[in-house]
């Protein structure tokens, strides 16, 4: 299968990720991410929120004030189903016209997405660790390369 942002040569997972993506697959990618992350932290908040009220009257409120905080599991598994599913990215990125993909070109299993999640939120800890970006050739933020993904734009 030919990507037309590559210079019509396939992903090879044989072959090492060489930082040459072309201008086209890279346009617009900090913008489109932010508005993306605006999105899914939205999504997974009425997720949580959801859980948490069905949980409780479930229980009869009973549970209410021993439930572990859920927004970092739900967070987890969102990321982690969605990004390793076949729409290869998060309701926010797919909205964002954005894609996840190994740095080899391969689609991202499951403990790779999750752990880019759980990286990513770790870095919201040390905000400055995100203008990484700014730097990146490829415009890849530090979780992203600890998690051995890259993120473009989806082609046409």
């Amino acid at each position: 299968m030919s990507d037309h942002r590559l210079g019509g040569q396939p992903w090879n997972s044989a072959i090492p990720y060489a930082p040459r993506l072309p201008a086209a697959a890279l346009a617009g990618v900090r913008s489109r991410r932010i508005f993306a992350v605006v999105l899914d932290l939205f999504i997974v908040s009425l997720l949580s929120c959801g859980i948490w009220l069905g949980l409780g009257f479930l229980s009869l409120g009973l549970l209410w004030f021993v439930l572990p905080p859920l927004f970092p599991i739900v967070a987890f598994f969102y990321n982690g189903l969605t990004v390793s599913g076949r729409g290869r990215g998060t309701p926010g990125m797919r909205a964002m016209d954005l894609e996840v993909r190994m740095t080899s070109g391969a689609p991202v299993p499951f403990l790779n997405a999750a752990a880019h999640a759980v990286l990513f939120y770790i870095s919201w800890m040390f905000p400055p660790i995100l203008l990484i970006s700014l730097f990146s050739p490829e415009k890849r933020c530090l979780h992203d390369m600890l998690a051995g993904l890259v993120i473009t734009r989806r082609p046409d």
